[in-house]
């Protein structure tokens, strides 16, 4: 079964949340954020440029204009490849674990998994950006040596940084695997 809806990221920007159940006991989240204005792209690149020309006409100096076309380049390979992150996914599976993976604007991806074994929970927490309160969610880790204490706490959707309603979506399917999971483990 998929779901999509829309929602907004902490500055009002368009989300989309895309929710697939495998299973009652698997389910993926999705989020997207909208991809690369070719209006600022191309807005960025011709200031610089004309900043460049600008500076090559009183300079008189070619390597001015290189330097700006190769400054240029680099920035905008450096941005899509590094920076810009158009999805973010989390797979929970409840005898496995958590998958969460962000895909770059370039295509490259970066996954990062978690046994279920190590999960303590997954909350929506609160913190302080930017003069605002904003809600994250996290995967609590259990410490290896006390399994009651936290040792590492894990943000979800570090990026598109959701809204409150968006993450209570997303915590609340969490949570019914979760209890699912913890159900199982103590009567097999």
């Amino acid at each position: 079964m998929e779901d999509e809806r829309s929602f907004s990221d902490i500055c009002g920007g368009p989300l989309t949340l895309q929710r697939r159940s495998y299973s009652p006991y698997c389910r993926e989240f999705c989020l997207s954020c909208p991809r690369l204005s070719l209006r600022s792209l191309t807005a960025v690149t011709c200031t610089v440029w004309l900043v460049a020309y600008g500076l090559f006409t009183l300079c008189e100096n070619s390597m001015i204009l290189s330097a700006a076309i190769f400054i240029t380049l680099l920035g905008l390979l450096g941005y899509l490849h590094f920076v810009k992150i158009d999805q973010e996914t989390l797979l929970i599976i409840d005898s496995l674990g958590i998958q969460m993976t962000s895909s770059y604007a370039s295509g490259k991806e970066s996954t990062t998994f978690i046994e279920m074994g190590k999960v303590k929970d997954v909350v929506i927490n609160e913190a302080i950006y930017m003069q605002k309160v904003i809600y994250y969610l996290c995967i609590l880790l259990k410490d290896p040596v006390e399994p009651h204490r936290i040792s590492q706490v894990v943000p979800v959707f570090q990026s598109a940084k959701p809204r409150l309603d968006c993450l209570i979506e997303v915590y609340r399917s969490c949570q019914e695997i979760l209890a699912h999971q913890k159900a199982t483990a103590t009567h097999p």
